[in-house]
């Protein structure tokens, strides 16, 4: 699909200075159009579009130094600063493991990047065929802005036209019904996970959807709870200092927050973590349901909140701070127990 971009130009232009204060995602979603398409019609301007692998461009992200990362699905903003480190790909799938940016990266979905300059906040962007949002890298007054030039120039694409042609953007793909999926199996194999990694393999190998398998799940674990609750969770922790882990992601990447949670902020819809390093906004009317969720690992049971839209789509998860080979924390079971599984 093409768009007229200079028509869509003066659309996006005239809508900026009627909403100055709206995001470029409410613009395009007000003007049909996806963001990728808003973006390159500043080409020239405020924009430079991207070509090359992007793999190799991540691997050089690092040079930047400080950085915010930001990743995002329609119902939550996940942002992140430190330094990319540990980058490496097996195929089209890569991680980042820094200490503070910790990412898990799905390449195949990756089709668009540009650097954006927006008055002067000079970002990398990328998005997917269809032109959605997957992965954005902010500078920030610590990061290398030599280096970040560099990088830019390196991998500037040839073609450097408005004209952005994407494609409709899939659908979901429908569920299968409870009656043609081995339930009793499902369950069995659910109550022996080895690791938590396993269960998407689990989903796949029984085609079950994520939410479907929600109330599937075998006795005791999979309980409904409230965003209520969600919010009691986030509350203790940020008093106690308990450091959990925040997963937000959508098609090309997921982004996880290790450590604690600390300014918690309500603004209309938006449930926020406001910390200097980490900042969460969370859309609490498009939680349609919240789970509590176990899973058995070879470290014993490993619990999480899981939060889902009205179309069934997962957009966040949270646990407890933990790494492969160590069991939970106590700590983060009792908050469980005490708050998400009381206010049902």
């Amino acid at each position: 699909m093409v768009t007229n971009t200079a028509d869509l130009k003066a659309q996006y232009t005239a809508y900026k200075l009627e909403n100055p204060k709206s995001r470029i995602r409410e613009a395009a979603a007000q003007l049909h159009v996806s963001e990728a398409e808003l973006v390159a019609t500043g080409v020239g301007e405020t924009a430079i579009r991207l070509a090359g692998d992007f793999r190799e461009l991540l691997k050089q992200v690092t040079a930047l130094g400080h950085v915010m990362a930001l990743t995002r699905n329609n119902s939550v903003v996940h942002e992140r600063k430190g330094v990319y480190a540990k980058v490496s790909f097996t195929g089209q799938m890569g991680l980042v493991l820094g200490d503070d940016i910790d990412l898990r990266l799905f390449m195949s979905s990756w089709a668009f990047g540009f650097a954006v300059n927006e008055n002067d906040r000079r970002s990398l962007q990328f998005f997917t065929a269809d032109g959605e949002a997957v992965h954005k890298i902010y500078l920030t007054e610590h990061s290398n802005h030599a280096a970040y030039h560099q990088l830019v120039e390196a991998f500037r694409a040839p073609d450097q036209s408005t004209v952005l042609a994407t494609v409709p953007k899939p659908g979901l793909s429908p569920e299968t019904p409870d009656s043609d999926i081995a339930v009793a199996d499902f369950q069995d194999a659910w109550r022996n996970l080895r690791d938590t990694h396993d269960f998407f393999g689990l989903l796949r190998q029984f085609k079950v959807a994520r939410l479907q398998a929600m109330r599937l799940a075998p006795e005791g674990l999979a309980t409904q709870t409230s965003m209520e609750a969600v919010r009691a969770v986030f509350g203790r922790v940020s008093e106690t200092g308990q450091p959990i882990m925040v997963f937000v992601g959508n098609r090309g990447c997921i982004q996880i927050h290790t450590g604690p949670v600390k300014k918690l902020v309500t603004m209309g819809p938006w449930f926020n973590v406001l910390d200097p390093a980490f900042n969460l906004h969370l859309r609490e009317d498009h939680v349609a349901s919240a789970w509590v969720v176990k899973k058995t690992t070879v470290d014993g049971i490993v619990t999480s909140l899981e939060l889902f839209d009205t179309t069934g789509t997962q957009i966040a998860q949270i646990f407890g701070k933990r790494k492969p080979g160590q069991p939970e924390q106590p700590e983060w079971q009792q908050v469980v127990a005490d708050l998400a599984l009381t206010m049902c």
